[in-house]
């Protein structure tokens, strides 16, 4: 579903991606750990195109096709999607107004979706203008269940938001993941975690963890989150270097 060979990215006049490499097949979610200002918000706005982000090396491939230079809109066309951790404010843009843009565009209704969401009072408000952190989540997904992506990239989705909206938007993730039963899986999914609090709705088949703007190990997201625990970030970057994870 998803390959990054090599990547190297630069924001501003900043390296802050170095020689990044990894595969999520098809049906499959992986979790992005590390540090704060360690470059995982920036890799997945690589991955997705976004702006102000650029790639000095390598490639991404989505569905075996090299996209690694396609604009952000023609990415989505072909099945990736995006939920920010802190999405743009747009006060010229309703909810409402884009959800009826998506839903043309990808062929799913809104309607019922705001519904289930919680979204209803927020349709006809500026785009995340005085949005708090669990209404501006809802928002984010809002968005990606009309357009049900094939690869869904998530930055924290437990930031900021309280225990009800937890429960919520681990419940939308696993529907859009399809993560019931793994042999049923048909969409593929990259989620960036601090608490791990997602493991408790999806199923997760891999994790990474990425200090100062590189891969440092991967394994099973339980099994690095408890290393994590018990030795914080720095301390596996040791336990790497001792070949102990």
């Amino acid at each position: 579903m998803l390959r990054v060979e090599h990547l190297t990215v630069q924001a501003g006049n900043q390296i802050i991606l170095e020689d990044i490499s990894f595969t999520i097949p098809p049906g499959q979610t992986h979790l992005l750990l590390g540090p704060n200002g360690s470059g995982k918000s920036t890799l997945l706005r690589a991955i997705m195109g976004l702006g102000e982000t650029k790639v000095v090396e390598g490639k991404i491939y989505f569905k075996g096709e090299d996209v690694t230079d396609l604009s952000l809109d023609e990415r989505a066309r072909l099945g990736m999607g995006i939920a920010m951790q802190k999405p743009p404010v747009l006060p010229e843009v309703t909810l409402q107004g884009l959800a009826e843009i998506l839903a043309e565009k990808f062929g799913n209704g809104w309607e019922t979706v705001a519904k289930e969401l919680n979204c209803e009072y927020l349709l006809n408000r500026g785009l995340n203008v005085m949005f708090s952190g669990g209404e501006s989540k809802r928002a984010e997904l809002f968005q990606l269940m009309i357009q049900r992506p094939q690869l869904l990239l998530v930055d924290e989705p437990e930031s900021g938001v309280d225990l009800e909206n937890i429960v919520l938007i681990g419940k939308v993730l696993k529907f859009l993941l399809k993560a019931e039963k793994i042999k049923e899986r048909e969409h593929s999914g990259l989620i960036i975690t601090h608490t791990g609090h997602i493991l408790n709705y999806i199923n997760a088949d891999k994790g990474y963890i990425l200090i100062k703007g590189r891969l440092v190990c991967e394994g099973n997201p339980r099994d690095l989150f408890e290393e994590i625990s018990k030795h914080g970030f720095e301390g596996c970057l040791e336990c790497v270097v001792q070949k102990r994870i």
